[in-house]
């Protein structure tokens, strides 16, 4: 079962495609982020797929399959190749990774026991919260 979640708190269980796919329009800059999470009783470990719309205009992408050891981020600006990452992702496509240079940070979660890495950058994961304001 695929559940799909965006930063105003819409939550979609048994997601479809099509539900996948309207998510991540008209996205707020520095805010818009999706996750979509498979669940399944028979594998073990966190399947997720999630990104973040940054300052910047460019997407910042994470995926996990299962274990630490396959955990990945990669970046673009392109809202074509996200719909197409998150749509193939969730269709488990043979292709879905193509297109990206996909970094493994899957040891920042294995070594420290961390549940997520900083990332290098300096910008937000979708899952960190929001900042206190000033």
């Amino acid at each position: 079962m695929l559940i799909a979640a965006n930063e105003r708190g819409h939550v979609v269980k048994r997601a479809t495609k099509p539900a996948i796919g309207t998510m991540p329009a008209n996205p707020r800059r520095g805010k818009a982020h999706m996750v979509v999470e498979r669940v399944d009783e028979e594998q073990s470990g966190g399947w997720y797929i999630q990104v973040l719309l940054r300052e910047n205009n460019s997407y910042q992408f994470e995926y996990r399959d299962g274990v630490p050891g396959q955990h990945f981020w990669t970046t673009t600006v392109s809202q074509e190749k996200v719909l197409g990452a998150l749509l193939g992702w969730a269709g488990l496509k043979p292709g879905r990774r193509d297109g990206f240079v996909w970094n493994n940070i899957g040891e920042q979660f294995s070594s420290s026991g961390r549940e997520a890495p900083e990332p290098s950058d300096g910008t937000k994961r979708p899952t960190d919260p929001d900042p206190e304001p000033v």
